[in-house]
């Protein structure tokens, strides 16, 4: 849940800043990637400090190889892509990627959900609320690759 309360929360301070004056941000599309960078730089901070970083190693399904390597991997993805969000001539590119990204890592939330893992010593969400945020996030990713 705090993902999504870091987009909408970074996307409406940045829409009423574009409101206020502040150009670069004078619309949705912008103040959309403004808040998905956000989200993604809460989340990319995450599989570097714990307890999170714990909790997301033991996410990843057991059949994959390296877990710590594949979280430090998704978590400098996910600031790399929050970073190119921020820059017009990339925006696009980097929401296409963080797109392709959430759909890799979901597997990891199906089998944390279905496994009953703990992140940060709380359950991790239950699957139909975790794809449905999914589905939002994910839709976020597509309106900034493709929208105006």
């Amino acid at each position: 849940m705090v993902p999504l309360i870091a987009l909408v929360a970074g996307t409406a301070l940045a829409r009423l800043a574009g409101l206020a004056g502040v150009g670069p941000l004078d619309g949705w599309h912008p103040a959309l990637r403004v808040g998905l960078a956000v989200m993604f730089v809460l989340t990319g901070l995450a599989h570097f400090t714990n307890p999170r970083r714990a909790g997301l190693v033991a996410m990843v399904p057991p059949r994959l190889p390296r877990p710590e390597l594949l979280v430090t991997a998704t978590g400098v993805l996910e600031l790399a892509g929050a970073a190119g969000l921020l820059v017009p001539a990339t925006a696009r590119w980097a929401a296409a990627g963080l797109g392709l990204l959430l759909i890799a890592m979901f597997p990891a939330n199906v089998s944390a959900a279905r496994r009953g893992l703990t992140l940060a010593g709380r359950p991790v969400t239950p699957l139909a609320p975790r794809t449905l945020l999914q589905a939002v996030f994910l839709t976020v990713t597509v309106g900034i690759s493709f929208g105006a």
